[in-house]
């Protein structure tokens, strides 16, 4: 098989799944790992596919509606569970991932709150709720994260301080700490992190022990680590072990 429809046959395979390893990409064409990789490398180098550790996925597997789609139980119970730290009166970052996203209609309880924010959908959501204080992040637009982003909007968060910053992540482990699938979404999360005095990240058991494709913070950027249910018993008892105040 030439190289040509081989990267052809990985994007078709990709469109079918969220995201697949090197392995059973290698398997599927019966061809090495190496080659795959090489196809991988030019494939990403067109901005056709995100490279991930030990595989690939579409750029679009990161828009915001596919993430919104995705394990939406976990994400409902793990939004709800962060929305009872909010307080009336607080100041609040909060991203723009879907699970953040979700907290939303929990926050409309509260009779004064101020919120700092990239995400479109969280200002639509929230704009004009009675004693809320929606401030947008400014910067430019992406489309498909439904998103403000860049150097103008890093600089925008850096003049505010909150009490509490609610961020998402791609990836989470002990080993390697916080991954992302792009520099955009990593920034703004240790921008809105480092400008909270409390942190909360909310990550649905399926992104425990999984890595991204960049690596960009350690544990301590978090001080709460919210997930679901459905998370193994010995990682949770590895978590606190390691002393990550974990909620599920």
């Amino acid at each position: 098989m030439s190289s040509r429809a081989r990267q052809k046959g990985i994007l078709d395979q990709l469109k079918a799944g969220e995201e697949l390893s090197v392995k059973e990409l290698a398997d599927l064409f019966e061809a090495s790992d190496i080659t795959i990789r090489r196809d991988l490398v030019a494939l990403s180098e067109k901005g056709l596919l995100v490279r991930t550790h030990g595989g690939a996925m579409l750029p679009e597997s990161t828009s915001f509606h596919q993430k919104e789609l995705r394990s939406n139980a976990a994400k409902a119970s793990i939004a709800k569970l962060a929305a009872s730290y909010v307080k009336t009166g607080d100041v609040i970052f909060m991203d723009c991932g879907s699970t953040v996203f979700q907290m939303c209609k929990h926050l409309r309880r509260l009779e004064k709150l101020t919120i700092i924010t990239n995400s479109l959908p969280v200002v639509t959501e929230l704009l004009g709720q009675p004693g809320f204080t929606i401030n947008l992040v400014g910067g430019e637009v992406d489309a498909g994260r439904k998103a403000v982003h860049g150097s103008m909007a890093l600089d925008h968060i850096a003049r505010y301080k909150a009490d509490k910053a609610f961020v998402g992540v791609d990836g989470f482990s002990l080993a390697n700490g916080l991954s992302a699938s792009g520099e955009k979404e990593a920034s703004m999360t240790l921008a809105m992190g480092s400008r909270a005095k409390e942190t909360y990240l909310l990550c649905d058991a399926t992104k425990l022990e999984k890595e991204s494709y960049l690596k960009f913070a350690p544990p301590a950027l978090f001080d709460f680590l919210i997930t679901d249910k459905s998370v193994a018993a010995d990682l949770v008892d590895k978590y606190r072990m390691a002393g990550i105040r974990l909620v599920c």
